[in-house]
């Protein structure tokens, strides 16, 4: 784990990317001014706006490292930071085309076949196609290897049953990326039978159905496969091999800024109120929440140059998850107690921020893998478990 690593040292972000960061900040200025958007907390996950979405990828702000052929645009893997950190600060909606490039396409540029990518990876760059990610199961939760979703082979393809749950915008989405089993399990081996196929989420057979939040938000859904044909053409990889593709597109998912920015326009909203209306505890609190932020955000850059070389930091994404979901979920906590009177939505700026925090937190410590399975991850890797 570089975490471990006394002699390890945390980077920086190169001085040259700063001039990207003011470029997305006047971007970002302009559209607020427009009404393009209003900034919101928790924006990646329910701010779902595709016209928004495709106007960041005229601008080459959507799969920005992708190669050239397949949409994207060379960039680099810094460049790609300074940008999602800016549009998750400045609460934009992002969420339509957040899950697949972040995960799906450097999943499928790793291991799908040129068909595959000669189709999906240009769309989803001009964000004009989008992925749902199918891996959590109602019985199986955040255990992989207890998924219970299978695909049966049959010809020309395969015939898949099962439930999905917590899938973040699949009503909304083109496409899914589906775990399943595919073959029977090794013995002594749990991680083996599994494969990962894209399912049109409008082919007969899949049923979404809204699980809607505390706030009455709509994003998280479970999808029912019933004997769903998918083409063998859209089997990712080898039949069996899924264990190892997930692993690595784990990394992307659980690395990212956004498992610390979620809050961001809250804390940002407690800072103005701590400048106004002076208070030794709101000082304090963001003095406090400011170095925690600052930490998360170098070892997830750290998490960044792994990944960018090639590697699948399982390990040190779930620490970096873990420790940015509860930093999320406590900074709401600490904003509610230095709220001068109970938030409402009617309010502006830190109380409607708070509002909507207040109602979503819960779900910060689950999504993605909750915070106990990533405590398992870690517990292995040091052989405590």
């Amino acid at each position: 784990m570089i975490f471990q690593d006394a002699g390890f040292s945390l980077p920086e972000l190169p001085a040259e990317v700063e001039a990207l960061r003011a470029e997305v900040r006047t971007f970002v200025r302009t559209e607020i001014e427009a009404e393009g958007f209003v900034p919101a907390c928790n924006a990646w996950m329910d701010g779902f706006d595709p016209a928004f979405s495709r106007r960041l990828a005229q601008r080459g702000w959507v799969g920005m490292t992708w190669p050239r052929r397949y949409g994207g645009h060379e960039r680099g893997a810094f460049e790609n930071f300074v940008v999602n950190e800016e549009l998750l600060a400045a609460g934009a909606p992002v969420a339509a085309h957040w899950a697949g490039v972040r995960q799906t396409g450097p999943l499928l540029m790793r291991f799908a076949n040129d068909a595959i990518k000669d189709y999906f990876l240009p769309r989803m760059a001009r964000a004009e196609l989008f992925f749902a990610i199918g891996l959590s199961e109602p019985d199986a939760g955040s255990d992989l290897a207890q998924v219970r979703t299978r695909a049966r082979a049959v010809d020309g393809g395969w015939v898949v049953n099962g439930r999905k749950i917590w899938s973040s915008g699949a009503h909304r989405a083109h496409w899914m990326m589906v775990f399943c089993r595919t073959g029977g399990e090794a013995e002594g081996d749990r991680r083996g039978g599994f494969s990962q196929l894209i399912v049109d989420l409008k082919d007969p057979g899949v049923t979404i159905r809204p699980i809607h939040m505390m706030n009455g938000a709509h994003h998280f859904n479970e999808t029912v496969f019933d004997d769903v044909f998918v083409p063998s053409e859209r089997l990712i990889g080898q039949p069996g091999d899924a264990w190892s593709q997930v692993v690595s597109e784990l990394g992307y998912e659980r690395s990212g800024p956004e498992r610390f920015l979620s809050v961001f326009p809250l804390l940002a909203a407690l800072v103005r109120l701590a400048a106004a209306r002076p208070d030794e505890r709101r000082v304090v609190a963001v003095g406090q929440l400011t170095a925690r932020l600052w930490t998360l955000r170098r070892m997830s850059i750290a998490l960044l140059m792994l990944l960018a070389r090639g590697q699948s930091p399982e390990v040190e994404a779930a620490l970096v998850k873990d420790l940015g979901t509860r930093f999320e979920r406590e900074a709401v906590e600490i904003a509610r107690g230095l709220a001068a009177h109970r938030p409402g939505k009617d309010t502006h700026d830190f109380d409607a921020q708070l509002a909507k925090c207040l109602l979503v937190a819960p779900a910060f410590t689950l999504r993605g893998g909750t915070n106990e399975i990533l405590r398992n991850v870690v517990a292995r890797s040091l052989g405590l478990r």
